[in-house]
């Protein structure tokens, strides 16, 4: 059985705390956490959204 080289993220905005996207990133290329900015609809601006582990 193949082991996946993925792993499913959770997105969650760094102002108001919401999780709002689920993510996929490379394990092996991507060893730090993810972060990226995105559209919060609770904010209604766009944040920074940090992985959740």
């Amino acid at each position: 059985m193949a082991v996946s080289k993925r792993d499913e993220v959770i997105l969650k905005c760094s102002e108001c705390g919401s999780e709002n996207y689920l993510s996929s990133r490379n394990k092996r290329n991507h060893p730090n956490k993810m972060e990226t900015m995105k559209f919060c609809p609770k904010c209604r601006k766009k944040t920074l959204h940090k992985e959740k582990k």
